[in-house]
């Protein structure tokens, strides 16, 4: 991890948008601190810190797709975002990803192209991702 520009992702490596976004950071010459955060889980005040920073809610981050949130009532108008969280810690693949942290913010990083604000660098202007090119701006 780069302590001049320290950059972190919370990563499930079996997603390809995570993947992908971890590919764009170390192709711009990053190598950040990577949580897998299916095996490390998340902490209340942990997850409060980074909604904060982000400037979203629980439900911004809820991930409802292949997960337990509809059957947890999770997915319901006017969830409160207690539960929601409490939902998360206990089952931390509630939490969508990728979620990148730099000097420059956090958010989560869908469409994998909002990492590229996040960065100080620029990946190369193009880089392969399953089987695909990724197309990336040119620095302005």
């Amino acid at each position: 991890m780069s302590t001049a520009f320290p950059i972190t992702i919370y990563h499930n490596p079996k997603c390809g948008t995570s993947g992908n976004v971890l590919a764009l950071i170390r192709s711009a010459g990053y190598e950040p601190e990577v949580v897998e955060y299916l095996k490390a889980g998340w902490t209340k005040p942990q997850l409060k810190t980074l909604l904060e920073t982000m400037g979203v809610s629980a439900q911004h981050i809820l991930r409802a797709k292949g997960t337990p949130a509809e059957e947890l009532g999770l997915t319901a108008p006017g969830v409160a975002e207690e539960t929601i969280l409490d939902a998360m810690v206990l089952h931390p693949v509630l939490v969508n990803r990728p979620i990148v942290v730099t000097p420059r913010g956090a958010r989560l990083c869908r469409p994998q192209e909002e990492v590229l604000q996040l960065l100080e660098k620029q990946p190369a202007s193009q880089l392969q991702t399953e089987g695909k090119a990724c197309l990336i701006p040119q620095a302005r």
